[in-house]
């Protein structure tokens, strides 16, 4: 893995532009599942709250992510803008999986993050909930990976 801490764009102090663009680059980089990749986000000693969980830095940030989707199936996240000032941005998300019997969820949450001058992201603090759906109660159809241009946002979608 490269372990620099190179500068990703667009820089704080967002705009509400430069904050929508890095919560789509966010959405898309999870939803290619590539946890190398997604680890490049983040800085060497990035600090996280997920649920219960508190990975600190690329190394465990890798970890977790492996371990998600090898047991969230058929991952597909949509993250919508909630807020920004300065060098934070607030979002609010949903993404839907199965698990290893074909019983799928929908996962509801918030995430808070802080980005250091270049463009990576330090602090990530998310509050996520689960609700069981049934396969037809899926909203997010598009094949694996980006989710396309045209499909429905979060609030499109009444979520």
């Amino acid at each position: 893995m490269d372990t620099s801490n190179e500068a990703r764009a667009p820089f704080p102090p967002f705009t509400r532009e430069t904050a929508t663009q890095k919560v789509r680059m966010a959405e898309d980089g999870w939803n290619n599942r590539d946890p190398q990749r997604v680890a490049l986000a983040y800085t060497l000693d990035s600090q996280w709250r997920n649920r219960a969980e508190f990975p600190a830095g690329r190394e465990q940030i890798i970890e977790f992510l492996t371990h998600k989707w090898a047991t969230e199936h058929e991952y597909r996240l949509i993250k919508e803008l909630w807020a920004f000032d300065g060098n934070h941005i607030a979002v609010r998300f949903a993404y839907e999986w199965h698990n290893g019997y074909g019983e799928w969820s929908r996962s509801y949450g918030n995430e808070n993050w802080e980005f250091d001058k270049n463009g990576l992201m330090q602090r990530r603090y998310a509050s996520i909930n689960d609700l069981p759906i049934e396969a037809g109660g899926r909203k997010f159809h598009w094949p694996q990976g980006r989710r396309p241009d045209d499909h429905p946002g979060l609030s499109d979608l009444g979520l």
